[in-house]
């Protein structure tokens, strides 16, 4: 099953300020020191990956080397075969010519062979080390903490597991073995040019210190180039995400034009660095060309020259002239790889980033087991502030007694949903403590946690997959029999067996084939199988119509009977099955009492309960 996307949080509890990783999406130029430690962590992280394919990229080496050489060999036995084996046969000894004939087509073959098993074998390496940080980057992004997905957008995740690992494909796949051959071609021609002539291979040395002046130009134009070029890409990601995942309140407040409008300004920056891009390169492959073109002219008028003057002969004229010919053709080759390595190194950039990012919330070295939860809960001068924002709680003290249902009521910014993120702990209170049965929530493994502590929200998240595999989602294991009594507590089993498959029924990616109060009994349904110590239920019914929340209500009832229970709710009808309500203020507790109490005096609930009552007349 695959999850959909992650909303946003509401206002009053988005992390404010948060830092945000070097190479982040809204940065396109770093300093120095900055700059060096993304590269560094890039190539770390390149090498991290690379390590335990040493003998697949030793062999991958010898294979690459054996094809440089032969490919190396070719001019030279041109020269052997015109100055030597040509008289030679004139003398009426063939010989030399087939002797030479034959290596020539061994090194043909060996180059070309070679090169094809150099390529299969740098092509599985590449595919590994791809599906390697596939997996991590997964990986990672469900080990992070919430305060992570609450500030990193979901467009980015995105961003980073599609266009950026693309990037990294096109280089590994080919980019990189055309790489690592066009440099060895290089070195091998030099190293041959200066064995046949060492006087030609100055000539060809002269000629390499423009070529290195332009491309270090180049490379630092395009290094710049290409990081704007991905972040843009990003940026544009990022905004078709949120648009179709809001697509609802899009056109709901007529927002087509201006989301189209901003869409069309953010393309309009991917396309101007596309074409500072290729602005670049079309500086860049011509001035090879020039000097390659420049260096021939030059070989080829002092090479003609020692011929007439019979200081060269005519074959080593021919391998000087194929040798300088050949040497520009690999620059050029990685002149077009350079543009794939700058969008890959990019990219690995922005992957690097997401992977250095550490969890927030993170386990406990020696983890205290929890066997069996009871559900007492107690938080202790608990001060929570999202990030360098305001302080949300400030200094919070509530016991909850295992067994007991607690409604939470107050304004929007009160600090309730704050409270039930800190008992759930996708949140770390930096000052005071959380405990479930005496016991910090810190010093508890994540999964006695996740077992004895479930959260149901606003947004009852269903997954691509069964109605049968949405309720087993906490308890995977859990019988037929198991699942249609946790749908028959809530009060679903009908709706569900009228589905066309019944349990078996797909509810397509966010639940299309069901309403949004449907999805939300499936939710609770898949709280019971789950079977906490405590439950918190975060504006649990606030999707549900006034028919839906009377059918809930037993269930509700249920689901709460004999365990610890949180109630974040601003209908009051819900609050009503709580044994005790807490009404909160900035985050404190003004008013503390049964329901029935508070409504029979003069306090804040008193007040919220009395219009609640009008609103229904």
């Amino acid at each position: 099953m695959t999850a959909e996307a992650p909303v946003s949080p509401r206002p009053a509890d988005r992390p404010h300020n948060r830092p945000t990783d070097a190479a982040s999406d809204d940065e396109t130029s770093l300093d120095k020191a900055t700059s060096r430690a993304v590269r560094s962590r890039s190539l770390s992280l390149l090498g991290n990956l690379l390590r335990p394919h040493g003998k697949g990229l030793t062999w991958a080496g010898v294979l690459v080397v054996a094809s440089t050489a032969g490919q190396v060999a070719g001019p030279w036995l041109v020269a052997k075969a015109i100055d030597d084996a040509l008289p030679a046969l004139r003398d009426g000894e063939s010989g030399l010519l087939i002797s030479v004939g034959v290596a020539y087509f061994v090194a043909a073959v060996v180059a070309g062979l070679a090169i094809g098993a150099y390529r299969v074998a740098a092509a599985r390496i590449a595919q590994t080390v791809l599906l390697e940080l596939r997996r991590r980057v997964f990986r990672q992004t469900q080990r992070l903490s919430l305060e992570f997905h609450e500030s990193y957008t979901s467009g980015r995740i995105i961003s980073r597991q599609t266009s950026d690992l693309e990037a990294l494909r096109e280089l590994l796949d080919g980019g990189l073995t055309g790489v690592v051959s066009s440099l060895l071609v290089m070195v091998f021609t030099f190293v041959g040019l200066a064995l046949v002539d060492w006087r030609s291979g100055l000539v060809l040395a002269a000629a390499f210190v423009p070529a290195w002046f332009l491309t270090r130009w180049f490379q630092r134009k395009s290094q710049l180039f290409y990081r704007e070029q991905r972040t843009a890409s990003a940026r544009l990601i990022v905004k078709f995400v949120e648009t179709m995942t809001g697509m609802r309140a899009v056109q709901a407040f007529r927002r087509e034009s201006t989301t189209e409008a901003e869409y069309d300004r953010l393309g309009q920056e991917y396309r101007q660095a596309n074409l500072r891009i290729f602005g670049v390169n079309g500086r860049y492959q011509p001035g090879l060309v020039l000097i390659g073109n420049v260096t021939v002219v030059v070989a080829l008028a002092a090479g003609g020259w020692r011929v007439l003057g019979g200081t060269m002969e005519v074959g080593m004229f021919v391998a000087v002239l194929l040798y300088v010919k050949r040497f520009f053709q690999p620059i050029q080759q990685l002149g077009m790889f350079y543009n794939a390595f700058q969008s890959a190194a990019a990219a690995l950039e922005k992957v690097s980033g997401l992977l250095a990012e550490e969890p927030t919330v993170v386990e406990p070295e020696k983890p205290v087991p929890l066997p069996a939860a009871k559900g007492e809960l107690r938080l202790e001068h608990v001060r929570f502030q999202y990030g360098d924002g305001p302080v949300v709680l400030p200094d919070l003290d509530l016991t909850i007694p295992a067994g007991q249902t607690v409604a939470l009521v107050g304004t929007t910014g009160a600090g309730k949903s704050t409270v039930a993120k800190l008992v759930t702990r996708f949140y770390d209170a930096p000052e005071g403590q959380v405990r479930l049965d005496g016991v910090d929530l810190r010093d508890l493994a994540s999964r006695d946690l996740r077992r004895a502590v479930v959260m149901v929200t606003q947004e009852a998240y269903l997954f691509s997959g069964s109605v049968r595999e949405n309720i087993a989602l906490g308890r995977p294991d859990a019988s037929q029999e198991d699942i249609e009594a946790a749908a028959r507590a809530v009060g679903v089993h009908d709706f569900v067996m009228a589905m066309p498959d019944g349990y078996d029924t797909d509810v397509n990616k966010r639940g299309g084939r069901v309403s949004a109060g449907q999805r939300q009994l499936l939710s609770f349904a898949r709280a019971f199988l789950a079977d906490p110590a405590v439950l918190v239920l975060d504006e649990a019914t606030s999707s549900l119509d006034l028919p839906g929340e009377r059918l809930v209500q037993h269930g509700l009832q249920t689901l709460l009977a004999d365990r610890t229970a949180i109630i974040i709710a601003h209908r009051l009808s819900t609050v009503a099955i709580a044994d005790r309500v807490l009404v909160m203020e900035h985050g404190r507790v003004v008013e503390d009492g049964t329901p029935e109490d508070l409504i029979a005096g003069t306090g804040r609930f008193a007040t919220l309960h009395a219009a609640w009552q009008d609103s229904l007349v």
